[in-house]
């Protein structure tokens, strides 16, 4: 694998009413939650290293560290970038940013694991 810290990924999203805090169960309000917040993030993640994982291998999150800083309304454009700033063997951990034209929407780091997809899938619950 040639993961080296610096790879990156961009992710994008409009925010819909399914992507509501009150659409999924997580507030009561109308506004991004986070949890889809997070999931854009992870996303980019993904983005950033997928094409360089052999074939049979995946990464999978283990750990999430973030600020969801301002309430989004729907209809809002979204940008979340995600750089690879560690790896120590098998473990990834990214910084990670969300923003919209007004700047600064969330921001963290997320850990991830590459795993082989069948090994993974055969000790799930």
């Amino acid at each position: 694998m040639d993961l080296e810290p610096g790879l990156s990924g961009r992710a994008v999203l409009v925010v819909s009413e399914a992507d509501t805090a009150s659409a999924m169960g997580t507030g009561a309000v109308p506004v991004l939650s986070t949890p889809r917040l997070i999931a854009l993030c992870e996303e980019a993640t993904c983005l950033a290293v997928s094409s360089l994982l052999p074939e049979a291998s995946t990464t999978v999150a283990s750990r999430v560290q973030f600020n969801h800083l301002a309430a989004i309304r729907v209809g809002t454009a979204l940008q979340a970038e995600a750089t690879l700033y560690k790896v120590e063997g098998r473990r990834l951990t990214f910084t990670v940013s969300a923003s919209d034209a007004a700047g600064l929407v969330g921001a963290g780091r997320v850990t991830r694991v590459v795993v082989d997809r069948d090994t993974f899938m055969a000790k799930a619950r």
